[in-house]
């Protein structure tokens, strides 16, 4: 059977953390209905039940290795592999339900999220110890390492960017956020007031800062108050600087190799402003 110390503890997020987790060991050491391979071997029966969890086990587990993802893997709006999920049973993150689906192996989000480049490869690194999938892991790493060296062309002094998300949130320069920015060859005006993890610059502020662009959150279905600041008819005082229109979340949200995606559409933007100057 699956022992409590086989639901592999990966980093990124947080799921209901402490109880999921309590509740599958609990389950796991309760149960006897089937064996487990030693924790050395490869799991044969890998339950994924957090969004970035899924994605991660979709890009390195073998097809017939993984049993379920959560629900949220096959949804495009959240997840960059939504189209691979489709073809994996979902779950809904349950401890009962995840025992019955007899697993080797549970990925369980209970670390802190990656904030650096750095953090996407040692998360990488860690589920694919915990998958047994040492050699794709290998080449999913050298191709990062890759692809990150060839957008990683920086000017000294790039564009102000401004991130603002519902609320007037925004990402400090101890975030992921801001790090893909960085790379990418802008400069985060949070920095410039002091962020450093997320925090909030108010419309006002963010006025008075006058950045060269600003990127919008992404609004969804429905309508909040929430939102209002990302089309505030006061941003009209701001005739130089660009509206930039919608960050994709799904390509920062997870610390998965498709930050790359975010990088390089960032750099896009970047070189694409300076080719109209």
């Amino acid at each position: 059977m699956a022992t409590a110390h086989q639901i592999a503890r990966c980093s990124l997020g947080s799921v209901r953390n402490s109880r999921i987790i309590a509740k599958l060991a609990a389950l796991a050491l309760a149960g006897a209905a089937w064996t487990a391979p030693a924790l050395a071997d490869r799991p044969a029966r890998v339950v994924s039940i957090n969004l970035c969890t899924d994605q991660l086990a979709l890009m390195l587990a073998d097809p017939d290795q993984l049993v379920s993802v959560s629900h949220l893997a096959q949804n495009p709006d959240a997840s960059t592999m939504a189209e691979a999920a489709q073809a994996f049973p979902t779950n809904g993150s349950g401890a009962e339900e995840v025992y019955l689906l007899k697993p080797d192996l549970v990925l369980v989000a209970v670390f802190p999220p990656a904030y650096s480049m750095q953090d996407v490869r040692d998360i990488l690194g860690g589920i694919g110890s915990a998958l047994g999938q040492q050699d794709k892991t290998d080449a999913v790493l050298a191709k990062f390492d890759a692809d990150l060296a060839g957008l990683s062309d920086a000017p000294l002094n790039g564009p102000r960017v401004a991130l603002s998300y519902v609320n007037n949130y925004t990402s400090g320069d101890k975030t992921l956020a801001h790090e893909i920015l960085t790379i990418a060859g802008f400069r985060n005006v949070a920095s410039e007031v002091g962020i450093s993890g997320p925090g909030k610059i108010p419309l006002e502020q963010l006025i008075l800062l006058e950045p060269d662009i600003i990127i919008t959150g992404r609004g969804y279905p429905g309508q909040s108050r929430a939102e209002d600041n990302l089309s505030h008819p006061a941003l009209r005082a701001l005739p130089d600087t660009l509206i930039a229109g919608e960050l994709t979340d799904r390509d920062w949200a997870c610390g998965t190799p498709y930050v790359l995606n975010a990088i390089a559409k960032m750099r896009e933007l970047r070189l694409s402003l300076e080719a109209g100057q």
